[in-house]
C-alpha cells in the first residue's frame, strides 16, 4: 500500500463550496492525500481558482454529470485508496485516520463512508451545530477512534465514498447511465457487494454535507425527477428496487 489517498471532487459552478470543501480537508488531513477537482464546464472561476491554488484539475467543455467526472477523476488517481467527495462537504480532526482504519480493518471491506448530517438512510446522524467553527469543534469531540461504531451496511452513499484501489479494479467505473446523477452510488454498492464486498459506515468519522446543492442550483425544478430517474433505471437494470436497502 502505497499510503496515498486520491480525493477526487467533482463540481459545477460551486466555487463558493469547493473552497472552503478544500480548506477543511488541508487543515484537518494529516494523512497523504492528493486532490483532484473535476470541473464540469463551471464559469465561476473555478478553473482559475485550481490554477492559483495549484490544484490537479480536469476542465471539462461542458456538465457531463456527477458519475462521468467521478470517472474522469478516477482515471489520473494515483492512489492506493480513492475517494469520492461532494464538493458540498466539510471535513473535521481525525476524519480520513478512521476511514482508513475500517477501510483496512478486513480484506473483504471493499468501501466506507462516514456519517454525517444530511443524507438518506443510516448515515444520517444527530447533531448539534450551527456553522462552519461548530462544526469543526463538534467533529473534533466526535471523532474520536472507535471500532465499536462501525457497522455494516447494503449501501454507502456517494457524498463522501472511499473504496480500495484493489476494490476498484474489480468493480470498475461508475455507471454513466445515471448522469446526471442520483443512485449511481447504490448501483455501485450493489456491484461491490455481489464480488463479495463488505460496506462498512464508520460511526466515528463524522462530516458535514450541504446536501445535494449543486443539484439543486443546477436543476431547481426538475431535482425530484432526476430522483425518480435514477431510481427507475436501478430497477430496470437490477430487477430490485433500490428503497429496500435505505
Amino acid at each position: 500500500m502505497n499510503g496515498l489517498t486520491s480525493i477526487i471532487i467533482p463540481t459545477y459552478n460551486g466555487l463558493h463550496l469547493l473552497s472552503p470543501c478544500i480548506e477543511s480537508i488541508r487543515k484537518h488531513t494529516l494523512e497523504p492525500y492528493e486532490i483532484i477537482v473535476v470541473d464540469n464546464g463551471s464559469n465561476d472561476g473555478t478553473a482559475e481558482y485550481c490554477v492559483r491554488e495549484r490544484l490537479t484539475f480536469i476542465s471539462l467543455p461542458s456538465n457531463e454529470g456527477f458519475p462521468a467526472a467521478c470517472n474522469r477523476g478516477l482515471s489520473i488517481a494515483s492512489g492506493e485508496q480513492l475517494m469520492l467527495l461532494n464538493n458540498d462537504c466539510l471535513v473535521g480532526p481525525g476524519w480520513l485516520s478512521n476511514l482508513l482504519a475500517a477501510l483496512h480493518s478486513a480484506e473483504d471491506v471493499g468501501i466506507v463512508g462516514p456519517v454525517t448530517n444530511y443524507a438518506s438512510g443510516k448515515q444520517q446522524v444527530e447533531c448539534s451545530y450551527s456553522g462552519p467553527e461548530e462544526f469543526y469543534k463538534f467533529a473534533a469531540a466526535y471523532n474520536l477512534p472507535d471500532p465499536a461504531k462501525w457497522q455494516e451496511s447494503f449501501r454507502i452513499v456517494g457524498l463522501c465514498f472511499l473504496i480500495k484501489r484493489s476494490t476498484f479494479e474489480v468493480v470498475g467505473q461508475l455507471d454513466e447511465r445515471f448522469s446526471p446523477g442520483h443512485y449511481e452510488d447504490d448501483d455501485y454498492c450493489y456491484r461491490a457487494r455481489a464480488h463479495g464486498y463488505r460496506l462498512l459506515i464508520c460511526g466515528d468519522a463524522f462530516i458535514h454535507h450541504e446536501g445535494s446543492a449543486s443539484f439543486k442550483v443546477d436543476h431547481p425544478k426538475g431535482w425530484t425527477d432526476i430522483i425518480s430517474r435514477g431510481r427507475q433505471l436501478f430497477i430496470e437494470k437490477w430487477g430490485v428496487d433500490p428503497q429496500i436497502f435505505i
